[in-house]
């Protein structure tokens, strides 16, 4: 009975087990199959998500919606999981994080976004196209 139980190849052989040489990495700086889109460096309002220039030092509200630039929920350091809601060291808590203040610490967030809007299709591209789909 032991003995069928240890009839798998490689188990209790004389012979180490041949293993085949691992395969190189494929360079992480390529792309694999479709091609990488583009990297831009962008601002957005944290209220409306509207594009932002991000030279705004003359700039003091959002041409979209009307909220302040130099406000806390536009900073670099906001996060909500922090004392006082900042990643620097304040000395008291700034109520109102949609208000404009005189933080010396403030630094506009900039991110990395994806830039697709040159070859990506428009929502309403899609919808049309499906609507298409049924038309007689």
């Amino acid at each position: 009975m032991a003995d069928r139980r240890y009839r798998q190849s490689g188990y209790r052989n004389s012979e180490p087990a041949k293993r085949e040489p691992p395969r190189p990495a494929p360079p992480s700086d390529g792309p694999r199959g479709r091609p990488m889109l583009d990297k831009r460096t962008i601002s957005r309002c944290a209220a409306c998500g509207a594009a932002l220039p991000i030279a705004t030092d003359s700039l003091a509200e959002c041409p979209n919606c009307r909220a302040a630039i130099r406000a806390c929920r536009q900073c670099t350091h906001f996060d909500t999981g922090r004392r006082f809601e900042c990643a620097q060291p304040i000395p008291a808590r700034i109520a109102d994080k949609n208000a404009r203040n005189d933080c010396q610490s403030f630094s506009l967030r900039v991110t990395i976004e994806r830039d697709a809007t040159p070859d990506g299709t428009r929502p309403d591209d899609v919808q049309r196209a499906f609507q298409n789909l049924f038309k007689k």
